[in-house]
């Protein structure tokens, strides 16, 4: 299996990311990962700091001769924004955003200065994930999976659903959509928001294709792929809800119009629609596997909420950190990221192999005989 750990605050030296169980022989290079970042870092209603930081990825470990070597891969993050911190005088954070990890994180760990949890608590971590994430995706590239994310909703103005053919109209907007009516309405209900002081949310979806059949499994409750990409794009700093497939939609319709029918042609199962998601029973089934998450609005407010000092126990204002007014499409290529991850491990999982060439040769093992069944 593949895992990994991030380390590293916010304001901090650097992030860093360490990924265990990557085979030997993927080429692998910060050209592979950079182009990541740099997609992360883009969007429209995002803060300041966007101009502050330039994140470019150091390999210090696993990778020898543009090539993993089997041993863990390093990744480290040099933090740009570092340097204006490193001789300030710091005052302690007392006041708690609603919304956001400081009150319950201070409660949790004993801490009375609430900057001791936001730091790691800050969606910043997520460059170190989305760094992990590109080593996935390249891994999956050697077997043709492709993974592509774009927003569909942002403060309830809805996106026409996009779809892989339209990767570079979705790559050059602002935000991550293809349907250029509803960005128009998108921008102006973010700049009404940062105008007012205020943050919007909204949903974005990711397609995997060409994943064959069979990753993931029914046999336990921990190795169903739906449940492992929905934890970890629960996991993703502001993400109240996942759907695969039809989704919630499912719950108020008939079986009879929800499952998608099965039929066999040209030397294989396919079938014609894929409410679905692309996973039956926790396995995928071939088709795309369609995930969809929803951000709800970020925590930090420039006119912020009524609050408590933790030290005063008094009324106050919640705190005022640098933040977005909007990251929904930030937090897709992230979920890009952890997609990528949760698919790449069930992939070694299934397949695995100390070697890329033992991965490829079990694959085509598995193909062929699943073919003829």
């Amino acid at each position: 299996m593949i895992r990994f750990l991030t380390a590293g605050e916010s304001h901090g030296k650097a992030l860093v990311a360490v990924i265990d169980g990557l085979p030997s022989g993927l080429l692998l290079s910060t050209l592979d990962i950079n182009p990541e970042l740099k997609r992360r870092q883009e969007g429209y209603g995002r803060g300041k700091r966007m101009s502050i930081e330039n994140d470019a990825v150091e390999i210090v470990s696993g990778v020898r001769n543009g090539k993993t070597i089997g041993s863990p891969v390093t990744l480290l993050i040099a933090n740009s924004d570092f340097k204006n911190w490193g001789n300030k005088v710091i005052c302690p954070v007392t006041m708690p955003r609603p919304g956001h990890a400081d009150l319950s994180g201070s409660l949790k760990y004993g801490l009375s200065d609430i900057r001791d949890v936001l730091e790691r608590a800050s969606a910043r971590e997520t460059a170190a994930r989305v760094a992990a994430g590109a080593v996935c995706k390249k891994f999956l590239k050697e077997f043709g999976v492709d993974i592509f994310g774009y927003v569909t909703e942002i403060a309830g103005i809805m996106a026409k659903p996009s779809d892989i053919k339209y990767k570079s109209v979705v790559e050059a907007s602002p935000l991550r959509t293809s349907d250029k009516k509803a960005e128009k309405a998108m921008i102006a209900v973010i700049e009404k928001a940062k105008k007012n002081g205020d943050s919007v949310g909204g949903v974005f979806e990711i397609i995997a294709k060409k994943v064959p059949a069979g990753v993931g499994s029914y046999t336990q409750w921990d190795k169903k792929l739906d449940a492992r990409l929905a934890g970890g794009l629960m996991s993703l700093q502001a993400i109240k809800g996942v759907e695969i497939g039809l989704g919630f939609k499912a719950a108020k319709q008939k079986g009879s119009k929800v499952h998608d029918e099965i039929y066999f042609g040209k030397g294989s199962y396919y079938r014609k629609s894929n409410n679905c998601g692309g996973i039956e029973g926790g396995m995928s089934n071939g088709s795309d596997i369609l995930v969809r998450a929803a951000m709800k609005p970020i925590a930090t407010l420039y006119k912020p909420l009524n609050s408590i000092d933790i030290i005063t126990k008094k009324k106050v204002k919640a705190t005022v950190e640098r933040s977005d007014t909007c990251a929904v499409p930030a937090a897709c290529v992230v979920g890009e990221s952890i997609v990528a991850y949760e698919i790449a491990n069930c992939f070694i999982e299934k397949f695995g192999g100390d070697t890329l060439m033992d991965i490829k040769a079990s694959l085509k093992a598995y193909l062929k005989r699943i073919k003829v069944l």
